[in-house]
């Protein structure tokens, strides 16, 4: 298809890959190929629709050359030249109609051979057959952890009964199996927040340390149009797995095999408790664990049924096989070196609203510190990434930024609610009752807040 285009038109059509911008990866979003062949697939269609017209003005120039033999002046140069003149208009009419839909034709076919080639290699890649690709990096950066393409391949089909194995597992032991979660209120206080990814994943640092179970829930106020973010933290590890706290190693397992079920449930109790009015605008940032969440959240129809999920950001997070809802934009971050994304065997879909952004510079861990689940897995690259992705001037990068900042506003000073996130004890985990705690009373709030909120809560 690169080599067809209309004569004259300068040179030929191509399409490009993945872009590489400051030592990013940029796949998908109106740069990705899928984007770009639904834009050629558009033009097609435009094309169909001026060869109708080339086709109806052929037909008016053959109708009057038809009627022109009627004079029976078949001597006279001028009769002979109109003829021959009508008739070159004619041929040269045609000749670009059939243009017009050889292109058209050819660029539908590519999509179609673009598509089959895509279903191929999903097709093997659910049969554990890898493509060279596949083989680029594995192993080159540290022989100490495997890397995000290796990852990928060698869990493919392990993913496929992830379901079933986290069924038995939940079967075996208890503790594994989702429980209600109860949210408790902790604190309300004014943040400096400008919107941006880098501050977003701030935010993820930031209420990580507050504490294990903790997520944020921020209200923006731009002119009087209210939107919020909920920050949900990492994989936080402790000794009792599957113990109180719902972003434990366990929770991957709600997180995988159950779609947050419980975690969703919480959040949108958080999100009441912070006053967000139902129809409100979401969005939802994640790091590792915590993106698995906020994936779900966007696929959830529930949430989605009281409040309008419209950018989800995720980093280090394995979410190829989650689908949001398709007004949602997303952003991906991953690590070339970071296997954690890996994790599902399913690579991120290349669509018009998926960006997924991969940070190619090697990294390692600091002599003397925790390289917890490898260099590439660290939030401190994220957060970095996340400031190249805002000063990028990728159109693809651009665009997703400018859909954020759509709906978070220019920044300033929000308003950011923590609550306490706790699962019920086992025994518990089946008794009807509130998700919300008693509220706390906070030193920020006049004593009249702290009734009103105290009332709602425990309505």
């Amino acid at each position: 298809m690169a080599e067809v285009t209309p004569s004259g038109a300068g040179g030929p059509i191509r399409l490009t890959g993945p872009a590489v911008d400051s030592g990013l990866e940029i796949r998908g979003g109106i740069g990705g190929m899928t984007f770009q062949l639904e834009e050629l697939v558009g033009g097609a269609e435009k094309l169909d629709l001026l060869a109708e017209e080339l086709a109806h003005t052929e037909g008016e120039v053959q109708r009057i050359q038809s009627n022109l033999g009627s004079y029976q002046l078949s001597q006279t140069p001028t009769w002979t030249g109109a003829v021959s003149a009508l008739s070159c208009a004619r041929l040269g009419v045609q000749a670009v109609r059939l243009e017009l839909q050889a292109i058209s034709s050819q660029v539908r076919a590519s999509k179609r051979d673009y598509e089959a080639a895509e279903a191929a290699t999903s097709l093997f890649a659910t049969m554990g057959i890898p493509s060279f690709r596949d083989f680029e990096h594995v192993g080159l950066d540290d022989p100490l952890w495997p890397d995000l393409r290796g990852t990928d391949l060698a869990l493919r089909n392990i993913v496929k009964a992830r379901h079933h194995i986290l069924g038995i597992a939940g079967a075996l032991v208890p503790a594994l199996e989702p429980r209600r979660i109860v949210v408790d209120r902790k604190e309300t206080m004014p943040v400096d927040f400008d919107g941006s990814p880098a501050a977003l994943l701030e935010r993820a640092q930031i209420i990580d340390e507050r504490g294990p179970g903790h997520i944020e829930v921020i209200e923006t106020d731009t002119g009087g149009l209210k939107a919020y973010v909920v920050v949900i933290p990492g994989t936080q590890a402790g000794d009792d797995i599957g113990g109180a706290n719902p972003f434990d190693p366990a929770g991957i397992g709600e997180a995988v095999g159950h779609r947050s079920a419980e975690v969703n449930v919480a959040v949108r109790a958080a999100l009441q408790e912070a006053g967000a009015e139902r129809g409100a605008p979401v969005v939802a940032v994640g790091y590792s664990q915590g993106g698995i969440h906020a994936m779900n959240l966007a696929a959830d129809p529930l949430f989605r049924k009281e409040y309008a999920m419209k950018y989800v950001l995720t980093a280090g997070s394995p979410v190829g096989s989650i689908e949001p809802a398709g007004d949602v934009s997303v952003l991906h971050l991953q690590h070339r070196q970071d296997w954690v994304p890996g994790t599902d065997g399913t690579a991120n879909p290349d669509t018009r609203s998926r960006v997924t952004v991969t940070l190619l510079d090697q990294v390692t861990t600091p002599e003397g510190k925790d390289p917890g689940l490898g260099p590439g897995h660290n939030l401190g690259n994220y957060q970095e990434a996340a400031r190249l992705v805002g000063a990028s001037e990728d159109p693809t990068l651009v665009h997703s930024t400018a859909v954020l900042a759509g709906v978070l506003g220019a920044g300033g000073t929000a308003t950011a609610t923590r609550f306490a996130l706790s699962r019920t004890p086992i025994q518990e985990a089946s008794a009807p009752g509130p998700r919300l705690q008693p509220a706390q009373r906070s030193p920020q709030r006049s004593e009249a807040e702290n009734q009103v909120a105290t009332g709602r809560m425990q309505g």
